[in-house]
Parts: structure tokens; sequence; C-alpha cells
């Protein structure tokens, strides 16, 4: 876990850090919460300017979210594959450690740069940013941001992209997006991925986890994708094309961020 996104702040140390608890301050006497809400205001204000730049470009970005081993890396493989003939692809890789994945993408024949975060659980706009001088994208048409395998913190941090797109693999359980709400409540289109492991699985109901989904009052689509089936993955790439329309229609597309961002993950650390 990091402390740039507030998520070491729990509901049962909170008080720690309010105004007048035992660590409220830092020592150079500014108070905690505001440092890290700073973070956060900052971050907006770089995913802003990433969001701009991607406009300008034409670049229509979507931020890819899950768990690690979800199949996030597979899914932007065979999407690659699919959509190569129609649009010109770019990846950015979020990983703790390794260029395993980006090395994945780049034998596809796509520019992939890899960001490795080190301890931070989360991207966030900075590194995005940085990322972006490597990738010239007057010659791109969709990027893709694969971020770091986590189902908290990235769901809070604006990148600049325009989408979000949550990954729940059915071997990971149905009950998931009301385990997780932050993450299910972001998405602006929920996967259900490995979805030919349902013929062998009796535990996992779709049905169930899009009516989870449902209960946050999240109207996202819910597909199912496996990637050793290719013919499911029409209904998500007709989902990406819908995107590209709107986006070169002009019309303003922003993912739905969450406000527990402001509230450092836990709605009881401001009040």
């Amino acid at each position: 876990m990091c402390d740039t996104c507030g998520c070491s702040i729990t509901p049962a140390n909170a008080h720690l850090v309010k105004e007048g608890g035992k660590l409220g301050v830092t020592a150079d006497g500014q108070a905690s919460i505001d440092v890290l809400s700073g973070l956060l205001h900052e971050n907006d204000h770089q995913a802003a300017h990433n969001r701009e730049h991607f406009d300008r470009h034409g670049v229509l970005a979507i931020n890819l979210m899950s768990s690690p081993g979800s199949g996030k890396t597979s899914l932007l493989e065979a999407t690659i594959d699919a959509l190569r003939d129609e649009f010109r692809i770019a990846v950015v890789e979020g990983d703790l450690e390794t260029e395993n994945d980006a090395s994945r993408i780049r034998a596809h024949g796509v520019p992939a740069v890899q960001i490795t975060t080190g301890q931070a659980c989360h991207l966030d706009a900075h590194m995005v940013h940085d990322a972006l001088h490597a990738l010239d994208l007057d010659g791109i048409d969709l990027l893709f941001i694969e971020n770091v395998g986590n189902l908290v913190c990235p769901a809070s941090f604006d990148l600049g992209h325009h989408a979000n797109v949550t990954l729940l693999s059915v071997t990971e359980g149905d009950d998931k997006p009301a385990k997780y709400p932050v993450m299910f409540r972001a998405a602006d289109v929920v996967l259900l991925t490995k979805t030919d492991f349902l013929d062998f699985m009796q535990d996992f109901s779709p049905e169930k986890a899009e009516r989870h989904v449902r209960e946050l009052a999240n109207p996202a689509e819910v597909l199912r994708v496996s990637v050793r089936r290719p013919d499911s993955l029409g209904a998500w790439t007709d989902w990406l094309r819908r995107q590209w329309v709107r986006h070169g229609e002009g019309e303003v597309l922003q993912p739905r961020m969450q406000s527990e961002a402001a509230g450092l993950h836990h709605a009881g650390v401001g009040s």
C-alpha cells in the first residue's frame, strides 16, 4: 500500500490524522489530511492536462482496472488482434515491477510503455504523463492504460483517460462488485472475463454479478468475454467502436470517478 492515495488511513486509525490527533500534523507543521488531499488535487490537475493532450491529438484513452490475474493483458492482446486493421493502438502498462506485460504487447506489433510503480498500488496522472513522452500521439487512435492489479485504489485516480473498464474474472466470485463497490461504481463498462470456465464452474452467476453492479446504481453494460472464444469479443469491440465515434464527434467523455478519492477511500476519514 502507498501513502500517496491515503490507503494507509483506515476507519480505525483515521482519528490519528484528524485535527487534534496524535499525527494530525507532519513534522513541518502541515496538516496530514491537507497533504494527502493536496496530492489528489494535483493529480486531478495533471489528469485534466493529459485529457486535453489526448483530445487535441484525437486519441481515445481507456483505463483497464481489475484484480491481478483477471486477464487484462490477455484481453488487450486479443483486442489488438481483433482491431489492428481498424485502429492504431498503443498501450501503457502499469505494474510494481518487470516489463513482462509490455513485452507481451510489443510482440503483437504495437508500441507499449511500461510504468513500474515500485510500491505504489495504482497509476496516477503524473506517471501517465511521463509515459506519454515515449509515444507519438499523432500516430495513435486508441490508447489502453492497463492499471496496476488492485480492486481499490485505481478507481479513485483520474489519469486523464476517457472511460473506465473494470474486469471481473469468473474465477473470482460473483460478489466482488458488492465487496469492492468503489471499483465497480467507477466502471463505464464491466467485462466478465474467462467465461469459458463457466462450462466447468457452478458457483459463479453472471446474473448475480450484474445484479450487484445494478445495486450500486451503475447502469454500465456488463459484457461476457473469453479470449479463448474470439466470437465472444464482439460486444466488447463494438463498445469500443461506439466510444470512438462519440469521441470523434466531439462528445466530452470522462470516466466515472469516485467521490471516495476526496475522502481518501474512507467516508469516515474526513468526517
